[in-house]
């Protein structure tokens, strides 16, 4: 039986892999020029920059062994840090309000005592769910900024199932401690953040890429369910038996011909985010302090920055540090002009990191037009349409975006693991 995967990220990797285990005839098509996708990496002038940023920790003992296995990992600890109005505090920020001024530090411990009391079935959007977990003060200042600058939309907009253990919910007394003295407790939902010694973020997946037949500059355009047949760009066709397919739920819609209103419009309604990833090369070994950090300041574009060469020194050559930023945004906005986010994301780090323009060798952007799933809250309605419909046609569709999920590495591989049962 032929297998055709579509994408070459860590769930069409996995899918391929576990089926060549099993006997199977995988064969993989990437559009890229390379494989790897979200988890793959390009490299200018001996630096090594991610596609978007990436740590692992599988908690599945088979998964954490087949990536320790592919390459060797480090394990930091999850030390990051917020920037907010000049203040560097330790993540998360609620438990680390020292460094801050008196006045502030007795408006956010005010308004978190003071904060609403509800019951988890009365709380409508996420943005009540801040309040009730944070106070109206700190949940202003810090989430509803960085929701708008991460997610692309105000807190109200989205719900709440998704945020699962990633955000730290703190009881009063954590909060107090954190605002006398610097903390030095991991409240972190993981104790490491692995990430490969040699060859970026996607040598996790070395093991399992080699051998697969993997074609590349493959961009599949229409999928032909009756005839089972994927199109490609380039004019040629593949025919498959089955078809596992990582791409976007509203771009397979687009490939398939006849598809009903109602599937279409659910398509519509899914959202997602995309952005830039600015990437800085440095001829100094120290711009890079921090392993990633959070800026909640909206006049930075960055949600997020990242320090490639302190996740590994192989990111960078001896003696250089490296930095990585994240502006992010809803796929239905306005997007900025790239060089106008460049100027102004430079110009802000220079501040808020202590360089100049002196000091940098490589400067780099680049966009992506899928970054993370958007979790408004008709999502679990309109994604189970679109992928019933899939179901249907025989579309297996797996991973972050064929699931339409907040998948880390790991669960996208997983998900992979599961594509043929």
């Amino acid at each position: 039986m032929k297998t055709v995967v579509i994408g070459s990220g860590a769930a069409g990797i996995s899918a391929a892999y576990h089926l060549k285990k099993k006997g199977g005839n995988p064969v993989v098509f990437e559009q890229d020029a390379d494989w790897g996708g979200l988890c793959g990496n390009f490299t200018i002038d001996g630096f090594r920059f991610d596609r978007f940023v990436h740590f692992t920790f599988a908690d599945d003992p088979y998964i954490a062994d087949l990536f320790a296995k592919s390459s060797p990992l480090y394990a930091h600890p999850p030390v990051s840090y917020n920037y907010w109005r000049g203040y560097w505090l330790k993540h998360p920020a609620q438990n680390n309000l020292a460094p801050l001024p008196v006045e502030e530090k007795v408006k956010i411990i005010d308004s978190f005592v003071n904060r609403p009391k509800k019951d988890v079935s009365e709380i409508k959007n996420y943005a009540e769910w801040l309040r009730v977990q944070y106070g109206d003060y700190f949940a202003e200042n810090f989430p509803f900024a960085y929701t708008r600058k991460y997610w692309g939309k105000e807190a109200a907009e989205l719900e709440t199932k998704w945020v699962g253990n990633r955000l730290h919910v703190s009881p009063l007394p954590e909060v107090l401690r954190g605002a006398f003295e610097e903390q030095k407790e991991n409240f972190y939902y993981t104790k490491f953040m692995n990430y490969p010694k040699k060859g970026g973020f996607r040598s996790i997946l070395d093991d399992c890429r080699k051998g697969l037949d993997i074609r590349f500059n493959k961009r599949a355009v229409k999928i032909d369910p009756a005839a089972k047949k994927v199109f490609f760009e380039d004019e040629t066709t593949e025919s498959y038996d089955e078809l596992i397919s990582t791409a976007p739920l509203p771009e397979v819609v687009k490939m398939l011909d006849n598809v009903p209103a109602e599937v279409k419009k659910a398509a519509e309604n899914l959202h997602w985010t995309c952005g830039y990833q600015v990437s800085l090369g440095f001829n100094r070994h120290d711009v890079a302090k921090h392993l990633w950090f959070y800026i909640y300041d909206e006049d930075v574009p960055p949600a997020r920055v990242y320090s490639p060469n302190l996740k590994s020194p192989d990111n960078a050559p001896d003696g250089c540090s490296s930095l990585q930023a994240e502006i992010f945004f809803a796929n239905d906005a306005a997007i900025p002009d790239k060089a106008e986010i460049l100027e102004k994301t430079v110009e802000k780090l220079k501040h808020l990191c202590g360089f100049d323009d002196k000091d940098i060798v490589v400067k780099d952007i680049r966009f992506e037009k899928y970054g993370n799933i958007i979790f408004t809250p008709d999502i679990y309605e309109n994604r189970k349409i679109v992928r019933d419909f899939l179901t249907a046609n025989g579309v297996n569709s797996v991973g972050r975006f064929g699931e339409w999920d907040y998948y880390w590495s790991h669960q996208a591989f997983k998900s992979g693991i599961n594509a043929d049962k």
